[in-house]
């Protein structure tokens, strides 16, 4: 970089104490909301969490037939805009975006509204509306994602617009970029996806990536290797299999295979033959070659201020911006979850299908002397379809070694049809069905021997 060119990355605008407190006051609030782990009642959670735990709970009863009611309305609403497309409704931006889908999600929107129906009122096949079935989905997870989208459509901006990723971005660059193949603001995807949940995770990389933060490539690493499982959720499984003296060596477990995971996956395909391309052109990105020969504390409060100063961060664009996010997560992703999830628990239930994919598991666990094996094989791939199935199954295992491989392997796989797959394919992240699929067997016998290693040092 030319000494001319030194001069000009200074600073050159004047920044004053009430436009560092644009970037401060906003970046803290958020980091407090999505970041700092509280303990209310025993558990660890985070303010974003707790607040959405307090609406459901208020709301108990009342949001699967809320829920079932939206469902409702946007199938119709979906059949009305797509097919006829009426003038009235089409020229309107937000009907438009919400409404105007292509023909395969408008069958998956009829789909999911059916599910939802048929479960709330129990009709037609009990293998539909079970409480192992769509009554998971319609009254455990549904009331979860409902209340947690409300607070995280409204509050997700106060991460994304006020400059914090951009100060974030710059000084993580160095680390994320040669390990993980990353930009430095991905860093702060996973952080809320570990502090919050893994669907906060996908929700923020799926924004950035439709504003042109990140190329194809990395939003789909992101979305498929960042957006991991909550600690929360990771205690709810150790619980359950009766490991909670294991703690520490469970979670340490955990790091190190989904460090290891982290690093290789994205340098296979499917997710190196995404396109390193963005989608829409970003002014604001900031390329490796501009951080040559500067400061880059300097470079990213730069980039922090110039983004809290932007026009459009006002308090009623923020809260208009709030409101269109978290009728695109109700009305777009909902849908798709109550659909594909029941399906996938549908086949996890009633069809021998992950018992036959499980079988090629029995001579690798065999190999690798994991007690009880046959019994472990089926954990290995059923946790496609729902996070929680690997836990019900393995709770039954005798051997502790076996119950600790199943939960340190069912919560570094990621991918879970009923919850962040689904999110996945209703978003606008290039990933596909296919994509899902390999990527999760391949998170798995990546993982397996490193959890299985650990384990023998532990047991």
């Amino acid at each position: 970089m030319s000494a001319i060119q030194k001069e000009k990355r200074k600073i050159e605008t004047s920044y004053q104490i009430k436009d560092y407190m644009k970037f401060i006051i906003p970046s803290l609030l958020g980091i407090f909301l999505f970041m700092v782990p509280l303990t209310y009642n025993g558990e660890i959670t985070i303010p974003v969490a707790f607040m959405a735990k307090q609406v459901e709970g208020l709301l108990e009863g009342i949001i699967p037939s809320l829920m079932t009611l939206i469902l409702f309305m946007v199938a119709i609403m979906t059949m009305a805009v797509t097919a006829f497309q009426p003038k009235s409704l089409i020229n309107q931006p937000l009907i438009r975006t919400l409404f105007h889908v292509k023909p395969v999600w408008v069958y998956v929107r009829i789909i999911g509204m059916l599910f939802a129906v048929m479960t709330l009122y129990q009709i037609g096949p009990e293998w539909v509306w079970s409480e192992d079935t769509g009554g998971l989905l319609l009254y455990d997870l549904l009331p979860i994602l409902f209340s947690v989208f409300l607070f995280a459509g409204f509050l997700l901006p106060l991460l994304l617009n006020f400059g914090l990723l951009e100060l974030s971005g710059i000084l993580l660059n160095k680390i994320m970029r040669p390990l993980f193949t990353l930009p430095g603001r991905s860093s702060v995807d996973c952080l809320a996806s570990w502090m919050g949940d893994g669907t906060i995770g996908v929700l923020l990389t799926n924004k950035q990536y439709e504003e042109g933060f990140y190329t194809k490539r990395e939003a789909a690493v992101i979305g498929t290797t960042f957006s991991v499982v909550s600690i929360t959720f990771s205690i709810v499984i150790l619980s359950y299999l009766n490991l909670e003296h294991l703690f520490l060596p469970y979670y340490l477990t955990i790091g190190i295979a989904g460090f290891v995971a982290a690093v290789i996956i994205p340098r296979i395909p499917p997710l190196s033959r995404k396109k390193d391309e963005y989608v829409v052109e970003n002014k604001q990105l900031v390329k490796d070659s501009d951080m040559e020969g500067v400061s880059i504390f300097k470079l990213g409060m730069e980039k922090a201020l110039e983004r809290a100063a932007e026009k459009n961060n006002g308090m009623v664009t923020t809260t208009k911006n709030g409101m269109k996010n978290v009728l695109d997560m109700w009305f777009g992703v909902i849908p798709v979850v109550m659909a594909l999830g029941t399906i996938a628990l549908i086949t996890a239930e009633q069809t021998p299908f992950f018992d036959l994919l499980g079988m090629p598991f029995i001579p690798l666990l065999e190999i690798m002397q994991v007690p009880e094996a046959d019994q472990a094989a089926q954990a290995m791939v059923i946790g496609f379809a729902d996070m929680f199935l690997p836990a019900v199954i393995g709770s039954g295992i005798e051997s502790e070694f076996t119950r600790f491989v199943i939960a340190c392997v069912s919560v570094t796989q990621l991918i879970y049809m009923s919850e962040v797959g689904g999110l996945l394919l209703a978003s606008k992240l290039p990933v596909k069905f296919t994509d899902l699929v390999v990527i999760f067997m391949e998170r798995t016998l990546v993982t397996l021997p490193i959890i299985v290693l650990i384990a023998h040092i532990i047991f």
